[in-house]
């Protein structure tokens, strides 16, 4: 299974670094390349985006909404040819989700913060249906600065909400500078077991032990969980690794063959 999700995995970077002859935030996108693989085709039950059941995925660092069109794609929700249309003109393919566009989108995200508010409205909302559906929300790092994440953080303790998992895509870089030079994120962990979450840290790209954490939640009975997985923006491209300007660079149309062979290439 590890093979397969890595595979996955290299396939969605390899469609983002495609996607990004258009667009900024390439390099968001490839830090969370593993953990929509592992969430996607391993641990959420999401056979179908109409299926009332199903879980629910809201993209919060909805700038990265690129490597969730790929997953889409891959997941045969999406026509991958589509992908080829990722910001042109009149494109559904929008550079951050938009709910009903494609299949797979719930929920518009864009401003950061308020990913987290609209999954703990969801997860209450199965609650009181009587629904066993389980909420995924993915952030960023730099995302834990705004106030609504902690404002929805502490409502989601208070209502015992343990079907609702939030991962952290903690890849250490945000808008213009090193995230640890803004808000450490060393103390994130006890920050999200002081709101009463239930918290475990976890290397983002290690499919295997992402697989093993991600299934064991929620880890705690009546608390919602938190997951810091620990990634690299860029992952996958040494020239983009760890490096702040591809949060705002295109990939030139020189690069795209010589990046989508270093993502061939065996780790």
């Amino acid at each position: 299974m590890s093979a397969k999700l890595k595979k996955i995995a290299a396939e969605i970077r390899k469609d983002v670094v495609k996607m990004h002859r258009r667009g900024t935030n390439v390099g968001s996108a490839m830090s969370a390349a593993d953990i929509l693989a592992v969430l996607y085709f391993d641990v959420m039950n999401v056979k179908s985006p109409d299926d009332p059941l199903r879980d629910r995925f809201v993209l919060s660092k909805g700038h990265a909404v690129s490597a969730l069109y790929a997953t889409l794609a891959r997941k045969g929700f999406v026509d991958p040819a589509m992908l080829s249309r990722y910001l042109a003109d009149g494109s559904p393919l929008t550079g951050h989700p938009c709910a009903g566009n494609l299949p797979g989108i719930d929920v518009s995200t864009g401003s950061l913060g308020h990913g987290l508010p609209i999954a703990v409205g969801m997860a209450w909302g199965a609650r009181q249906d009587g629904r066993a559906f389980r909420v995924f929300v993915l952030m960023g790092d730099g995302e834990q600065q705004e106030g609504t994440v902690w404002e929805g953080a502490a409502l989601a303790s208070r209502l015992g909400l343990d079907n609702i998992i939030a991962v952290i895509d903690a890849n250490r870089l945000q808008g213009y500078d090193r995230t640890d030079t803004i808000m450490p994120v060393a103390t994130l962990a006890d920050k999200w077991r002081a709101f009463g979450w239930a918290a475990e840290e976890v290397d983002g790209h290690d499919v295997e032990r992402l697989r093993d954490v991600l299934r064991r939640a929620p880890f705690a009975a009546g608390r919602p969980s938190a997951v810091i997985a620990h990634t690299i923006k860029g992952k996958g491209v040494a020239e983009m690794e760890d490096k702040l300007g591809w949060h705002y660079f295109s990939v030139p149309e020189e690069k795209v063959s010589p990046f989508c062979d270093e993502l061939d290439e065996p780790e």
